[in-house]
Protein backbone atom coordinates (compact mmCIF):
# COMPACT_ATOMS: atom_id res chain seq x y z
CA UNK A 1 0.00 0.00 0.00
CA UNK A 2 1.04 3.60 -0.76
CA UNK A 3 -0.03 7.22 -0.31
CA UNK A 4 1.09 10.50 -2.28
CA UNK A 5 0.88 13.24 -0.44
CA UNK A 6 -1.01 16.63 -2.50
CA UNK A 7 0.05 20.35 -2.00
CA UNK A 8 -2.64 21.21 0.52
CA UNK A 9 -2.17 18.84 3.37
CA UNK A 10 1.55 20.44 3.41
CA UNK A 11 0.65 23.95 3.64
CA UNK A 12 -2.48 23.03 6.01
CA UNK A 13 0.05 21.25 8.02
CA UNK A 14 2.86 23.75 8.08
CA UNK A 15 0.12 26.45 8.98
CA UNK A 16 -1.61 26.10 12.22
CA UNK A 17 -3.38 29.26 10.96
CA UNK A 18 -4.95 27.52 7.99
CA UNK A 19 -8.52 25.93 8.57
CA UNK A 20 -7.54 22.53 7.53
CA UNK A 21 -4.67 22.16 9.85
CA UNK A 22 -6.40 20.25 12.11
CA UNK A 23 -7.05 17.70 9.62
CA UNK A 24 -3.83 17.67 7.84
CA UNK A 25 -2.49 17.12 11.04
CA UNK A 26 -4.59 14.17 12.29
CA UNK A 27 -4.09 13.37 8.27
CA UNK A 28 -0.17 13.33 8.49
CA UNK A 29 0.34 11.61 11.66
CA UNK A 30 -1.63 8.60 10.12
CA UNK A 31 0.55 8.88 7.21
CA UNK A 32 3.59 8.81 9.31
CA UNK A 33 2.27 6.07 11.22
CA UNK A 34 2.43 4.17 7.96
CA UNK A 35 -1.02 3.90 7.80
CA UNK A 36 -1.18 4.23 4.30
CA UNK A 37 1.77 2.68 3.23
CA UNK A 38 4.51 4.47 1.58
CA UNK A 39 4.34 8.15 1.52
CA UNK A 40 5.39 9.94 -1.94
CA UNK A 41 5.19 13.10 -3.01
CA UNK A 42 7.05 15.03 -5.94
CA UNK A 43 9.29 17.82 -6.53
CA UNK A 44 6.43 19.41 -8.44
CA UNK A 45 3.93 19.14 -5.56
CA UNK A 46 7.28 20.84 -3.28
CA UNK A 47 7.24 23.54 -5.56
CA UNK A 48 3.93 24.11 -5.50
CA UNK A 49 3.96 24.00 -1.52
CA UNK A 50 6.55 26.42 -0.90
CA UNK A 51 4.98 29.29 -3.22
CA UNK A 52 1.33 28.41 -1.94
CA UNK A 53 2.63 28.58 1.69
CA UNK A 54 4.54 31.95 0.81
CA UNK A 55 1.74 33.23 -1.32
CA UNK A 56 -1.43 32.35 1.60
CA UNK A 57 0.54 33.32 4.68
CA UNK A 58 2.98 36.21 2.78
CA UNK A 59 5.74 34.51 5.48
CA UNK A 60 9.26 33.44 4.18
CA UNK A 61 9.54 31.62 7.39
CA UNK A 62 6.24 29.43 6.64
CA UNK A 63 7.33 28.82 3.16
CA UNK A 64 10.62 27.76 4.46
CA UNK A 65 9.38 25.70 6.72
CA UNK A 66 7.08 23.58 4.57
CA UNK A 67 10.27 23.21 1.84
CA UNK A 68 12.41 21.85 4.99
CA UNK A 69 9.81 19.96 6.40
CA UNK A 70 8.77 17.43 2.88
CA UNK A 71 12.37 18.24 2.07
CA UNK A 72 14.41 16.52 4.75
CA UNK A 73 11.84 14.09 6.13
CA UNK A 74 13.11 10.42 5.34
CA UNK A 75 9.54 8.96 5.30
CA UNK A 76 8.65 10.72 2.42
CA UNK A 77 10.08 8.91 -0.85
CA UNK A 78 10.82 12.59 -3.36
CA UNK A 79 9.48 12.07 -6.81
CA UNK A 80 11.48 13.78 -9.59
CA UNK A 81 10.07 14.54 -12.55
CA UNK A 82 11.46 13.29 -15.64
CA UNK A 83 10.98 13.68 -19.54
CA UNK A 84 8.66 10.51 -19.27
CA UNK A 85 6.30 11.92 -16.23
CA UNK A 86 6.47 15.25 -17.94
CA UNK A 87 5.20 13.84 -21.51
CA UNK A 88 2.50 11.50 -19.46
CA UNK A 89 1.22 14.51 -17.72
CA UNK A 90 0.92 16.79 -20.58
CA UNK A 91 -1.28 14.30 -22.41
CA UNK A 92 -3.68 13.94 -19.42
CA UNK A 93 -3.87 17.63 -19.38
CA UNK A 94 -4.61 17.78 -22.63
CA UNK A 95 -7.17 15.86 -22.04
CA UNK A 96 -9.22 16.97 -18.87
CA UNK A 97 -11.36 19.81 -20.58
CA UNK A 98 -14.34 18.58 -17.99
CA UNK A 99 -12.34 18.58 -14.77
CA UNK A 100 -9.77 21.80 -13.47
CA UNK A 101 -6.95 20.29 -12.93
CA UNK A 102 -3.35 21.85 -12.86
CA UNK A 103 -0.45 21.09 -14.98
CA UNK A 104 0.94 19.82 -11.51
CA UNK A 105 -2.27 17.31 -10.56
CA UNK A 106 -1.39 16.25 -13.88
CA UNK A 107 2.35 16.11 -13.21
CA UNK A 108 1.10 14.14 -9.53
CA UNK A 109 -1.72 11.48 -11.53
CA UNK A 110 0.84 10.54 -14.03
CA UNK A 111 3.64 9.75 -10.92
CA UNK A 112 0.86 8.22 -9.39
CA UNK A 113 0.33 5.51 -12.77
CA UNK A 114 3.68 5.14 -13.19
CA UNK A 115 4.70 4.15 -9.82
CA UNK A 116 1.53 2.31 -9.13
CA UNK A 117 0.08 4.49 -5.87
CA UNK A 118 -3.87 4.34 -6.07
CA UNK A 119 -4.42 7.14 -3.11
CA UNK A 120 -3.73 10.31 -2.65
CA UNK A 121 -4.13 12.69 0.36
CA UNK A 122 -5.52 15.75 -0.85
CA UNK A 123 -7.95 18.08 -0.34
CA UNK A 124 -8.16 18.85 -3.82
CA UNK A 125 -11.57 17.33 -4.95
CA UNK A 126 -10.57 17.51 -8.80
CA UNK A 127 -8.74 14.27 -7.96
CA UNK A 128 -12.72 12.42 -7.32
CA UNK A 129 -13.29 9.92 -10.31
CA UNK A 130 -9.35 9.51 -10.76
CA UNK A 131 -7.39 8.07 -7.86
CA UNK A 132 -9.03 7.47 -4.58
CA UNK A 133 -8.97 10.47 -2.26
CA UNK A 134 -8.28 10.82 1.37
CA UNK A 135 -9.31 13.74 3.23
Amino acid sequence: MTIFIDTGIFVALRNADDEKHNRAKELMRKALKAEFGRIYASDYVIDEAITTALVRTKRHSIAIDVGKYIMESPRITKLWTTKEIFQLAWQKFQTQKDKPLSFTDCITLAHMEKNGIKQILSFDSSFDGQVQRIY
